[in-house]
This record gives C-alpha cells, structure tokens and sequence, in this order.
C-alpha cells in the first residue's frame, strides 16, 4: 500500500531536479543562492517576532539547503527540516553537523508527515516553495494539519501578476542574474488573494500580508507593504494552544 502513495506525491519532478543540480552551492553566498542568503535574515526576524522561535517546536517545509532551518535552530527552536531533494538534505546536514547546530532534516512529502505528526508544531513555515509544485493548495493543508491550535504558519511566494513576471522573472533571472534561468514558471506563481483562500479553506486565519522589494542599484531588500512582487503571509490556526 505504501507505493502507490509514494507514486502520488504532490511533487514536480523537474523542480527537484533543478535544485538537486545546485545543491552544492546551497551555503555559498555568491552563487546561484544569492538571494536567499540576502533575504533569510528579512524572513527570519518576521517569523520571530511573530512567532517567538525560541522554545517552539519547528517544521520548515521545502528546507532546501537548511538557510532558514539553520537560522531558527540557532535561535533556540527545536527545528525539523523537510525536503523532497536528497541532495540539497545531505548538503543541509553538513552545513549542520560542522556547525553544531542540531536540526532535524528529513526526505519525506508534506502530506506525508502530516499524517504522521498532525498538531505536533508551534510553527511551520514554508518558503518559496509552493510555487514549485503542483498542487500548492495541498500542501498549505498539510502545513495547517501540522500545526498545533493556535500555531503560527509563515508562508513566501511570488505574486502573478505582469509586474512579478517583469521583475521576478525577467530581471531576476535573465536581465541581473540573481536566479538561474528557469526557476520560475509564470503559470505556477500564486496571487496573494489564492494563498489567502487557501489559508480559510484550511482552517487557518491570515493575521498579515507583507511584501518584499528589491533595490537593484543598492542590492538591498527590504520588507515593506508592497506586495506585487515578493510576499509573505502569516497566518493562525484557530483554537487555543
């Protein structure tokens, strides 16, 4: 029974392809990940101050290379890291191990873990990977069944709009280079109004919707209310914890 279930992942096998490719580079801050070293610690305070990380239990869902699975670990949460690319895990790991910084990194779908750790976390976020599959709605489900009541869920992605795809796609990844060409697919960025549906439908209450720019002439992001590029949302999942 177990591999029908496992030929069903709600996972674009492209996608994980392209990130396998680079995993290597993941914790060089001058390559292809550039922007992420840029904006972890932008997302990382958000999610802090928002949430409290020191003593919550933790799940960072499509942790990649462990950027921000790292970072709340080492602001004293218990941190457990999914991802469905073995490659950017075992990179993640590393980093982990030869920093002393103890996170939980495992190869497993979200719906999956779900079933086995439904309401066991404070906070789960995902970041910039929701645009990356194929059923996005499904894993926002999946985020709220891992959350215990009261749980605070922290989401990114990128708006679709003709403005994203002017700056997150074009200039991104093929005028600046910040992005390897191909990271995104247009049809699959989300606008904030789905997330926000996708949030009710799973029980969850959206508390904030906040933006993030970037200055190509000073190479600094920033996180503000303009929210047609680059988001983040916050949500709660009702009841008490």
């Amino acid at each position: 029974m177990a591999e029908p279930q496992r030929t069903a992942r709600n996972v674009d096998p492209q996608e994980i392809a392209k990130f396998e490719q680079l995993a290597e580079r993941w914790w060089d801050p001058s390559s292809e990940f550039r922007p992420l070293h840029d904006i972890n610690p932008l997302r990382l305070n958000y999610i802090d101050e928002r949430a409290g990380l020191p003593g919550q239990r933790v799940i960072d869902i499509g942790c990649g290379g462990g950027l921000l699975s790292e970072g709340m670990a080492r602001r004293s949460a218990t941190v457990t890291g999914i991802d469905l690319g073995e490659a950017p895990l075992a990179v993640a790991r590393l980093h982990a191990e030869k920093a002393g910084v103890e996170v939980e990194y495992l190869n497993i779908a979200a719906e999956e873990i779900a079933e086995e750790r439904a309401g066991q976390y404070d906070v789960v976020t995902c970041l910039e990977m929701l645009e990356h599959v194929p059923d996005p709605a499904a894993v926002v489900a999946a985020c709220a069944k891992l959350a215990k009541p009261g749980g605070q869920l922290f989401f990114s992605t990128i708006n679709r709009n003709p403005k994203a795809f002017l700056f997150a796609i074009v200039g991104a990844e093929y005028v600046l280079r910040l992005l390897p060409r191909g990271t995104h697919e247009y049809a699959k960025l989300i606008r904030p109004s789905e997330l926000a549906q996708w949030c009710r439908d799973a029980g969850l209450e959206v508390r904030d919707t906040c933006g993030m720019t970037y200055n190509p002439l000073t190479q600094v992001y920033r996180l503000n209310r303009d929210v047609s590029v680059n988001y983040l949302m916050h949500a709660v999942k009702a009841g008490q914890p």
